[in-house]
């Protein structure tokens, strides 16, 4: 096999590379563990060497399921269950790491990496005590192929947290709290449950309040699951509250002074986990209603938009609508029984006895306008000019008014003018009167007759009952 390498011709063969350049010759011999056969045992852990793999090849039966241009071999066989951890830190080239069970043709591949720091690698995993791992170093493309050079391994367990076991519980002595633990060699011990998050990856922290108060668990990331208990044995718990693995959700519950709570976190094994414990922030109470301009002709839609910053959730609404009714329901709908101002007041409480309340003035008011009377002749002839007289009838609020007046076309109706003016209020029976004026053409001659519509408008206020804002007239016969 022939290789060329920047200015340098690089020949393979045997267990030796030789390097020929510039009239030098150079040959590596290949490193003792350059087959899988004769791979370094590791004996003890942790285990550290320097080795040089100048002349490491690849074989023909090593796996090619990381980059591999020449490659070194090692077996751990540890004595424990738990994690290892391999890495090339230290080496003065580009690695890859990988790690298999199994003999060849028939390898498992575990881990895999190239640039955990730099140029070096770094794989962690869980092993079985009794069980034969081998890890291969190769050297990584951007070698050329040509051999690796000094490679520098070291194997290690990976220490568990310190609260991985129930009795070495972390206590949280006050809030907010938080504090970060790896999960990659965490345990299960013999004999702990967890009634939601199930996972061989846990630790454990206790918490006893001084005084009751509703708390929040979460962990960051907040894929953990968290487990809550009471007592003080690992057989002897009596479960609280628990979300599971990848529920994304916090726990908030009502801590009673005195009580030691006992949080077991499960995390993926993946990685880091801050648990964080937090008194539980209020509730905060809200809402909105339909329309901007209720009145008391119809119903009012109220809406809750409250929400809960601790995740509990509202359990219940309390409505006082500021005219002696009530309502237990979340969105209720009400008709204020006149004009007013109100103040609607809702109370929120969430399931573990958390509450706000937040009160607002709903100002009602019922604008309505009426056309009672459109006067016009009972009869026009073509070119006679007619005055049409719109009267509107206004009993609750000034308003300015607006009428738009229309005549009759076949099937349809052609605007003929506007007038504004001020409506004030007046008592029943009398009204305000809008002119207009028109001169009949022959086109209303040869409908024979003439109808006139008149339309009302409020604007910017909203007429409580639109339905008696327009009026037609009595039809004006049409005479030559």
């Amino acid at each position: 096999m022939v290789r060329r390498h920047a200015a340098r011709l690089v020949v393979a063969f045997g267990g030796v590379i030789a390097l020929l350049a510039a009239g030098q010759t150079a040959a590596f011999a290949a490193p003792t563990n350059d087959d899988y056969s004769a791979a370094i045992a590791v004996e003890t852990l942790p285990f550290t060497t320097t080795i040089d793999t100048s002349g490491a090849t690849t074989g023909p039966t090593d796996p090619t399921t990381c980059a591999n241009k020449g490659s070194v071999w090692f077996t751990v066989t540890p004595e424990r269950d738990g994690r290892l951890q391999a890495d090339t830190i230290g080496s003065d080239y580009d690695t890859v790491l990988s790690a298999f069970t199994g003999e060849p043709g028939a390898f498992t591949h575990l881990a895999c990496n190239d640039d955990y720091q730099a140029q070096q690698s770094r794989v962690a995993f869980p092993v079985t005590a009794g069980t034969t791992y081998r890890l291969m170093v190769a050297v990584c493309c951007g070698n050329g192929g040509a051999g690796g050079g000094s490679l520098r391994l070291s194997v290690s367990y990976v220490p568990p947290p310190p609260n991985d076991n129930f009795a070495d519980a972390i206590a949280v002595t006050g809030l907010p709290y938080s504090n970060t633990q790896p999960y990659e060699a965490a345990t299960r011990e013999a004999g702990e449950r967890s009634v939601c998050a199930s996972s061989q990856h846990t630790t454990w922290y206790s918490y006893t309040p001084t005084t009751t108060t509703s708390v929040v668990a979460q962990t960051n990331p907040a894929y953990a699951g968290i487990n809550v208990y009471l007592g003080s044995s690992l057989g002897g718990l009596s479960y609280v509250r628990c979300t599971g693995l990848y529920d994304y959700g916090s726990l908030t519950f009502v801590a009673e002074a005195g009580r030691t709570y006992l949080f077991q976190v499960s995390g993926d094994g993946t990685a880091s986990h801050a648990f964080q414990l937090v008194e539980a922030p209020d509730p905060v109470a809200n809402f909105a209603y339909s329309r901007s301009d209720p009145n008391s002709f119809e119903l009012t839609a109220f809406s809750q938009t409250a929400h809960d910053p601790a995740g509990a959730g509202i359990e219940s609404y309390t409505w006082d609508f500021g005219d002696g009714s009530t309502s237990t329901e979340a969105n209720p709908v009400h008709r204020f029984p006149r004009d007013g101002d109100y103040p609607v007041r809702l109370a929120v409480e969430t399931p573990d006895g958390r509450t706000d309340s937040i009160t607002r003035v709903v100002e009602v008011r019922t604008h309505d306008v009426a056309i009672v009377r459109v006067k016009v002749p009972t009869s026009a002839r073509v070119g006679q000019t007619v005055t049409v007289e719109v009267h509107v009838q206004n009993t609750r609020y000034e308003e300015n008014v607006q009428v738009d007046l229309y005549k009759s076309l076949a099937g349809d109706y052609a605007h003929l003018g506007a007038v504004k003016q001020l409506v004030p209020v007046r008592e029943a029976g009398r009204t305000t009167r809008f002119a207009f004026t028109y001169t009949v053409t022959a086109d209303d001659l040869a409908l024979g007759k003439l109808t006139f519509r008149a339309a009302a408008d409020l604007s910017p206020n909203r007429d409580a009952i639109p339905a008696d804002n327009e009026l037609l007239s009595t039809p004006v016969k049409i005479i030559r």
